[in-house]
Formats: C-alpha cells, sequence, structure tokens
C-alpha cells in the first residue's frame, strides 16, 4: 500500500473513532440528562401523590377505627382519574404488599415493591411492549396504616430521542467522513509530493540518469530531505564521475603498456630473428645488436618505474633529515656529462625532511623530462628554496611547453603530451606519476604551469617536520 493512503486510511480510521466516541458520550449525556429530569418530575408527582392520597384519607368519614379496603380503591380511583391525559398508572398494596388497587396496563413485577422502605424514594426503569417506564415507589400513612403506593409514567419519547440522536449523529459522521476524506486526500497528495519527488528521483538514478535532481517543494523535514539528497546525488555523481575516470584511465594504461611493450618487443624480435636468420656485415650487426639493446633497456626502465609506483602505493615512509646541498650535488653530478642542454643550480642551504633516495627520483624525473622538452642548446634551471614551512623545490625549462588541457593527464602513467618525441629519447609516460605517488607519501603535490612554445615550470614543496621531531620524542 502506498505511503499516501496509509496515512489516509489511519486518518480517516482515526477521525471515525473519535467522531464515534465524542458522539457517543454527548448523545448519551443528553440522554441520561433528560432521563435524570424525568426521574426526577416522577419522584416529584409521586410525593404530590402521597400528598393528596393522605390529605383525601383524612376526609374520610371516620366509620371505623381503621381505614377500610375499599375507601382506599376509591381514593386510588380518585387519584388516577385526576391524572388522566398524563400516561400515568398507580398501584395501592396493602401493609401485606396485596394490591388494593391496580391501574390498567400496570406491570405485574413486584421487584420494586419488595425494596420500597419508609422514608426512601424508590424508582427503576422497565421496558414494556416497546415503551419505557419510570416506576416510583413510596410509603404512605393513612390513619395508622403504612401503605405503598407505585406509579408508573411513560418515557419513551426520551429513549426514542436517544436513538434518533443517535441514528442523526451516525449520518452527520458519515457525511463528514466522506468530506473528510476528499479534503485529507488532497492534503496527504500535498504532503507526501515530496516523497513522490524523491522516489522519482530515485528511480531514475537507478535507470543511470545522475544528472537528476528532485525539486524542493517545501521547507519542512522533508524538503531538507529533499536537500540532503540531491548534495547526495552531488557527491555520488562526483564519485561514479571519478570511477569511470579511473575506469577509463586503467583501460588508456592498459592500452598504453600494451603498446608500450609491444613497440620494443617486435624491434627485438624482429632483429634478434635477422641476427639468427641471416649473416650480416660487421656494421648491420652491430646496428642490429645495438637496437636490440636499446629497446631492451627501454623495457627495463619502463619495468623499474612501474615497479616502484606499485611499491610507493604500498609502503609507508619515516622521513629523515637530509641536507639539502646533498640533493644538489647529486643532481649536477648526474647531468654533468650532459652536452646537449645546460643545468643551472641554485639554492638555499637546509635541511629537508625525506626519504632520500625517493626524493632525488623525483627531482632525477623532472630535470630528465625537463631536458627532454628543451631544444638542443636549451637550459634548465633547477632551485631550491627555504620556506617558512617547509622547502620547495623548482624545476624550470623554456621548451616546447604543454597545451593547458592536457596538464591534468601528464601525470597518468603511460601519458605522454608528445609520444614520438618521448619514445625517441627512450620515454614511456611513467616519470610523472611515479613522482605524484612519492609525494602522496611525502604529504606533498606537484603544481605545474606551462605555457606552449615557452616553457614549464614544476614545483613541490615538502613539509618541514623539524617542530614535531621534539613533540614525539617527549611523548617517548
Amino acid at each position: 500500500m502506498k505511503f499516501l493512503y496509509k496515512i489516509l486510511l489511519w486518518t480517516i480510521i482515526i477521525m471515525a473513532a473519535a467522531f464515534g466516541l465524542s458522539g457517543y458520550l454527548f448523545v448519551n449525556f443528553v440522554f441520561e440528562t433528560a432521563l435524570e429530569r424525568e426521574v426526577n418530575q416522577a419522584l416529584d408527582d409521586n410525593s404530590i401523590l402521597q400528598f393528596a392520597f393522605e390529605t383525601a384519607a383524612l376526609n374520610v368519614p371516620a366509620k371505623y377505627d381503621v381505614l377500610q379496603d375499599s375507601a382506599l380503591e376509591q381514593i386510588g380511583a380518585r387519584l388516577e382519574s385526576g391524572g388522566q391525559g398524563t400516561g400515568r398508572l398507580l398501584r395501592l398494596s396493602s401493609e401485606e404488599k396485596k394490591s388494593l388497587y391496580v391501574s390498567d396496563g400496570f406491570v405485574e413485577d413486584t421487584s420494586l415493591l419488595e425494596s420500597i422502605t419508609e422514608g426512601t424514594r424508590t424508582w427503576q426503569i422497565i421496558q414494556k411492549d416497546n415503551h419505557y417506564y419510570i416506576r416510583t415507589g413510596i410509603v404512605v400513612n393513612a390513619l395508622n396504616r403504612n401503605l405503598y403506593l407505585e406509579t408508573m409514567e411513560d418515557v419513551t419519547e426520551v429513549f426514542e430521542e436517544r436513538a434518533m440522536g443517535f441514528s442523526v449523529y451516525r449520518k452527520v459522521t458519515l457525511a463528514m467522513l466522506a468530506l473528510s476524506l476528499v479534503v485529507m486526500f488532497f492534503i496527504c497528495t500535498w504532503l507526501t509530493k515530496p516523497i513522490r519527488i524523491l522516489t522519482s528521483a530515485t528511480r531514475k538514478m537507478a535507470e543511470g540518469d545522475y544528472s537528476h535532481r528532485a525539486k524542493r517543494v517545501s521547507s519542512d523535514e522533508l524538503g531538507q530531505l529533499t536537500s540532503d539528497f540531491n548534495s547526495m546525488a552531488n557527491v555520488l555523481e562526483g564519485t561514479i564521475g571519478e570511477l569511470k575516470e579511473e575506469v577509463r584511465a586503467r583501460e588508456d594504461f592498459i592500452a598504453a603498456f600494451a603498446h608500450e611493450l609491444k613497440t620494443p618487443l617486435t624491434a627485438i624480435i624482429g632483429y634478434a630473428d635477422l641476427l639468427r636468420s641471416r649473416k650480416l656485415d660487421e656494421e648491420k650487426h652491430f646496428l642490429s645488436a645495438n637496437y636490440i639493446y636499446t629497446e631492451g633497456k627501454r623495457l627495463e626502465n619502463m619495468s623499474l618505474r612501474l615497479l616502484d609506483i606499485i611499491v610507493t602505493k604500498r609502503e609507508q615512509i619515516e622521513p629523515q633529515p637530509v641536507a639539502a646541498e646533498q640533493l644538489f650535488r647529486y643532481l649536477q653530478d648526474m647531468f654533468a656529462g650532459n652536452t646537449e642542454q645546460e643545468l643551472i643550480v641554485s639554492y638555499d642551504e637546509g635541511t629537508v625532511y625525506a626519504e632520500g633516495n625517493l626524493i632525488k627520483s623525483v627531482l632525477l624525473n623532472l630535470v630528465d623530462n625537463a631536458f627532454k622538452a628543451s631544444s638542443e642548446g636549451g637550459v634548465v634551471e633547477l632551485t631550491g628554496r627555504k620556506l617558512q614551512d617547509g622547502y620547495e623545490f623548482q624545476v624550470k625549462d623554456y621548451g616546447v611547453g604543454i597545451p593547458a588541457e592536457e596538464l591534468k593527464k601528464v601525470t597518468e602513467a603511460f601519458y605522454m603530451v608528445d609520444k614520438s618525441r618521448s619514445r625517441s629519447k627512450n620515454g614511456a609516460g611513467l616519470g610523472l606519476a611515479l613522482c605524484v605517488e612519492i609525494l602522496r607519501l611525502h604529504n606533498s603535490e606537484l603544481k605545474m604551469e606551462s605555457t606552449l612554445g615557452e616553457g614549464t615550470c614544476i614545483r613541490f614543496c615538502l613539509p618541514d617536520k623539524k617542530k614535531e621531531v621534539p613533540h614525539e620524542k617527549e611523548e617517548n
């Protein structure tokens, strides 16, 4: 059952119960009030009859010391005739509770008679032939005789009014419930509109439309839920976009990896087959062996870089203090024999907190890439600056540059802006990917600025751990 119908059903059930209970209490209260009024009226009439009977008994001629039964019958008959038109019936009983005078239609039941005592007024409600009566009883003193006077008055109208009240209230209740059903349907439809919108949005997102958003139509908790849902959808869409991008990157990685393997392997197999299938002169033999060696070294370099990336993704490091001068001298020595480009080094003396060999690998890759991007005779600048919160390294070249749309992709494994140029210099597109992973372990990242045709500037900053070391020692 839909939530709308559940709300509607339970609302109608509660309203029906409330109307029914309140109607019953109201009608019953009116009935009891009217019945109490009739009972008091009947008891008052009974008292009046008592007084009239005792007065009539005093006016009877005193022929005997005791009032005779015949005289009592006459008094009862006169009392009944005096109440004609009122629907009142009476019964007069002797001391032995034997009937002396009974009106036609008076009930034969003596239960009330047995309970009458002197000084009290007794009454009860009885039903006879679809009519309701109030029967009252009282003790009458007449010339030293204690007699019992009972009356019956028709109160059927009070009970009929109660039945009519219940009937009318049922009809009114049904009409009110029908009207309430229509009104509550529209109210519930309006209240549950955000839920239906969220349900539709969820269904569309489940079908793959992650850009769909739910429209906020209220400012209450459901409206807040809609906003939270849209925020969740934004995060989900971003996450799915990242996953798709990651899948695409992995597919590109596999394709590039297969291609990078195929190219050198094809050359190695081809030249190896040439060497084994025919006898070559010394020059061709040397060229063939040199191709095999060159492509083999490229495969070796690529496998080592891949292994480094895998290792850096799994391991954690403990930074150690390393003199900045040591890193820059190492790089100067490594590229001292380069005659095609010039490396200009300038740095501030200081201490770098890092894993020395990994940072050397980062700087080697950055400088090597700068040389590959520079033309013959170009200049590559390597600088180091001591900052307040760390040490910054910067590698700048004045070479071909990188297009703006390619900057975000150059750190992906096997991605190369100029594939022919990179392969000609034994590049595989793994250097920057390795640098990113190493710097991630050092809580740092690459920042690149490049202009096509003017050059590229890459920098990163290693955080200063000097202040944290004493704190750790104190804890130990």
